[in-house]
């Protein structure tokens, strides 16, 4: 925990001072191409999301902007990168939740996220869906609570790996309801689903990319969100908050530069980014792929960090997660 409340404490400061600059410099930038440099495989969820920030930027700042895509080991290959970078506005970085989880659960990083990153904003938030068979006798989080509670250890939830957004959220919400449903490993949300639809597990969460077309085919049924505020796109659909207002989980990604980066530059950046995100054109992307478009102030996305990581530390210390997990 000590590691984390260092983490908070750098963020904050980096946010209250922000390196000089002249006004010169701050005027004339950008001056020449800028690289966003994306975590993740090409033609991903994320990947795309990217590449429709990074085209409208381009557009109202005269400047190209190329995505520069750094897959592998849970996005540190591209948070190193982006850590290493030049701090100069001109390397711009997705980061996830992926950022905190690391920072806790592995010691030995190639970088400080403490010391290495500047947040900038968030960008989107993708909220989880909670789905059950069509067979299992449940329609709300309350009745699920209680067929867990009558069956403990019996019943089972997909993962897709420990350490990843949907296994926390799921291991938070069975602490506070205080259920013991069995976490079982997929190498995906495509063969989870399917475990689902067969009824090899009863309970899971899932995006809305993934879950919407099942759902309206009737393989599966929601019956709650893990978003507080709901989901736009199933405005009926319960929040497990209604029954347990501590819980709010989403999964988001963000815009993050090198430490350093000088304070006028990055409010450019933020300014750019917001502007981006706001286009017309650009929410009906978004809105099509169940993705909600969330900016935040450069202040208030460094008190989400610091409160995000708090939570997982806690819940990865509770639930015994290590990456022998994994």
């Amino acid at each position: 925990m000590h590691m984390k409340r260092r983490t908070v404490l750098k963020f904050a400061g980096a946010v209250a001072l922000g390196a000089p600059l002249g006004s010169s410099q701050a005027q004339t930038y950008p001056s020449r191409q800028i690289r966003f440099i994306v975590p993740y495989a090409p033609g991903g969820g994320a990947d795309i999301a990217c590449r429709i920030i990074a085209q409208k930027m381009s557009e109202s700042m005269g400047q190209p902007v190329i995505v520069e895509n750094r897959p592998g080991a849970s996005e540190i290959i591209g948070n190193e990168a982006l850590a290493r970078a030049a701090p100069d506005g001109y390397t711009v970085g997705f980061i996830s939740n992926a950022l905190t989880v690391n920072a806790i659960l592995q010691p030995k990083l190639p970088f400080d996220p403490e010391r290495d990153f500047l947040p900038v904003t968030r960008l989107l938030t993708i909220p989880l869906i909670m789905v059950v068979p069509p067979s299992m006798p449940v329609n709300s989080v309350k009745e699920l609570v209680a067929l867990a509670k009558s069956q403990p250890g019996k019943l089972n939830y997909a993962s897709f790996g420990a350490a990843g957004p949907h296994a926390l959220a799921m291991e938070w919400f069975k602490r506070v309801s205080g259920t013991d449903i069995v976490a079982i490993t997929y190498k995906g949300v495509a063969p989870g689903l399917a475990a689902l639809v067969a009824g090899e597990i009863q309970v899971m969460l899932t995006g809305l990319s993934g879950g919407m077309p099942h759902i309206k085919s009737g393989k599966i049924r929601a019956i709650a969100t893990t978003a507080a505020k709901g989901v736009a796109a199933l405005p009926q659909l319960a929040p497990i908050a209604l029954d347990y207002p501590e819980y709010d989980v989403n999964t988001w990604y963000g815009l993050g530069v090198p430490a350093g980066t000088p304070a006028p530059i990055v409010s450019r950046i933020h300014e750019e980014t917001v502007r981006a995100l706001n286009a017309p054109d650009v929410r009906q992307r978004f809105d099509s792929l169940g993705v909600e478009i969330a900016p935040l102030s450069q202040e208030a996305f460094v008190a989400m960090l610091r409160e995000e990581s708090r939570l997982w530390a806690r819940v990865i210390k509770e639930a015994h997660i290590t990456l022998k997990s994994e």
